[in-house]
């Protein structure tokens, strides 16, 4: 008979112990040679890989299965594994974990990259970790809120769900125009996808905001969103690894998640960590240009029928 799930502060602890036995291999490849790093790309050059990747995906499979014994896994680098060995029902917990977020800047001597380790019960993402092995970030979050190296911050009691509706109307005393907006949009897959709209609508962000920053790290974008250092984060066509300790971050500091799938116009009903493209808003802060931009993408690309990348 399987072991019942760990509560979500153990899953927390799990997480973070797993990330943590894996950062030294990281910091010591970092800024190492494209030899040493065995860099190749996947679907174009924009897309990286290194051998320290897929390693480090391996070891933390490893690590989070042995922890708890019949759970699945899920990595970027197409690592899999089902709990379930027998004809007996689907593992209750998945481990969503992206063992380089950010392996552009890995690869490229940028100190912005992070081990992302969500934990998924019946669906639904209760705990993680994004540790940020260089700079000695660790943020991570449970059913009792968000943590930055083990010190509780944010300021929602925990459990709250914040509607995402109301991010465009939120009160607030900064204006966009003094905020600071991080985004990877539009990416090389999106100017194909988008055309010139695309470079539009980032004008528009860069017009609206003080600053627009494309770090190309999605896990600790959000992290830093949650945390209040970045005001806003737009994703568009992310992954699941991409976001799911991210948008349970932001939520448990008391900031807000906008989900937009592409395959529906009625109210979103599945889990956010899936849903393509966002908006994050941290707490107390309302970014109604960002949330105009993405709803007018995902509302051309309904019209246009397409439902997201291929490995989506």
């Amino acid at each position: 008979m399987p072991s019942p799930v760990p509560e979500p502060g153990e899953l927390r602890r799990i997480a973070i112990e797993s990330a943590v036995a894996c950062s030294p291999r990281l910091t010591r490849a970092f800024r190492s040679t494209p030899t040493d790093l065995n860099l190749t790309t996947k679907r174009n050059t924009h897309d990286l890989v290194t051998v320290h990747d897929r390693a480090t995906e391996n070891e933390l499979m490893r690590l989070l299965l042995a922890a708890v014994p019949g759970s699945s896994f899920i990595g970027e680098e197409g690592g899999s594994r089902s709990g379930a060995d027998t004809d007996g029902p689907e593992a209750e917990l998945e481990w969503i974990v992206d063992p380089i977020d950010g392996t552009a800047n890995f690869a490229h001597g940028f100190a912005m990259f992070s081990i992302s380790i969500a934990a998924a019960v019946h669906g639904v993402v209760v705990a993680g970790v994004v540790l940020d092995p260089v700079n000695g970030l660790e943020f991570s979050v449970d059913d009792a809120g968000a943590y930055l190296n083990g010190e509780r911050f944010g300021r929602t009691a925990p459990g709250l769900r914040a509607d995402p509706g109301s991010i465009a109307a939120e009160s607030a005393a900064l204006e966009e125009s003094t905020m600071n907006l991080v985004t990877s949009y539009p990416s090389a897959e999106a100017l194909d996808v988008d055309g010139p709209k695309a470079l539009e609508r980032f004008a528009r962000l860069v017009d609206s905001y003080a600053t627009v920053r494309r770090t190309v790290s999605g896990a600790l974008e959000l992290a830093y969103t949650a945390i209040g250092w970045a005001d806003v984060t737009l994703g568009v066509d992310t992954h699941p690894w991409d976001v799911g300790v991210g948008q349970l971050l932001v939520r448990r500091a008391g900031g807000q998640y906008l989900s937009r799938f592409y395959d529906t116009d009625g109210p979103e009903r599945r889990e956010p960590h899936l849903a393509p493209c966002y908006v994050a808003v941290a707490p107390g802060r309302r970014a109604p240009t960002a949330v105009r931009v993405v709803e007018e993408l995902v509302t051309a690309r309904r019209a246009a029928g397409y439902r997201g990348k291929p490995d989506s």
